[in-house]
């Protein structure tokens, strides 16, 4: 693992970059320290865990075809401890890969090769929603929602089931329950949301929004109940069906 300082450091977060290829964490390194970051380096999955503890990160930017442990499974990894955003670097036809990626916990990729200035922008847009909840949202000063028996405590950014068992939301999850609770019982277009989540830009038919709601419901669903808490509707988008309660 390497560190690389910036001037001044922490300016603008800590972040670290996982890529076996010296000369893309060289690029990536220099391009952002110039914006202001302070940059940890690793050429390996394995480091990651170790950074993780070790340093305060704000945002990872991890390669999927990594040497040893590959940045899938080391995504999987970070969130069984973390939230920190997850950016993934694949390529354009490993599209199994992303959605596997998405599915694993990560907010956002982008695919080689690419511009460091669509990497700048996707990590600032992560960093964004990571850190500032909408000053417009409806849940903005309210500490608790309920929904189906379920908790979500806004100021702790925490969900507990009905039985009070806590559940782990990655940062896109979280943007994703709270723009459906904000929208209960309402038909939401995938352009919808992508706007109300500050999912990633790109063609509302990315399958990305696809596969986050596809992991946010895994967890808000039990295996084999008929109750249903997001519903698809065919060719129109998704609802959230539970009543809301804002305390």
């Amino acid at each position: 693992m390497e560190a690389y300082a910036t001037s001044p450091p922490n300016d603008h977060g800590n972040i670290l970059i996982v890529d076996d290829d010296a000369q893309i964490r060289l690029l990536v390194t220099r391009f952002l320290q110039r914006h202001g970051y302070h940059i940890y380096s690793a050429g390996d999955a394995d480091s990651v865990l170790e950074t993780l503890n070790r340093f305060s990160l704000d945002a990872i930017i991890l390669d999927v075809m990594l040497p040893g442990t590959s940045g899938i499974e080391a995504c999987r990894r970070i969130r069984e401890i973390s939230t920190v955003p997850v950016i993934l670097l694949t390529a354009r036809s490993e599209e199994e890969m992303r959605i596997s990626g998405l599915e694993g916990g990560a907010d956002d990729y982008v695919t080689k090769p690419f511009s460091p200035r669509e990497l700048l922008a996707r990590l600032r847009s992560v960093l964004r929603r990571s850190r500032n909840a909408d000053p417009a949202s409806p849940t903005r000063g309210r500490n608790k929602i309920q929904f189906g028996g379920w908790l979500l405590d806004t100021m702790r950014r925490e969900l507990s089931t009905p039985d009070g068992v806590l559940i782990d939301l990655s940062t896109g999850e979280y943007n994703l329950l709270v723009a459906f609770l904000e929208h209960a019982n309402r038909v939401l277009s995938r352009e919808m949301l992508m706007e109300l989540a500050k999912t990633r830009t790109g063609d509302p038919f990315d399958r990305a929004i696809d596969v986050q709601v596809s992991r946010l419901r895994r967890k808000l669903e039990t295996p084999g109940s008929s109750e249903q808490i997001i519903k698809t509707v065919r060719g129109a988008g998704y609802v959230f069906m539970p009543k809301v309660t804002l305390e």
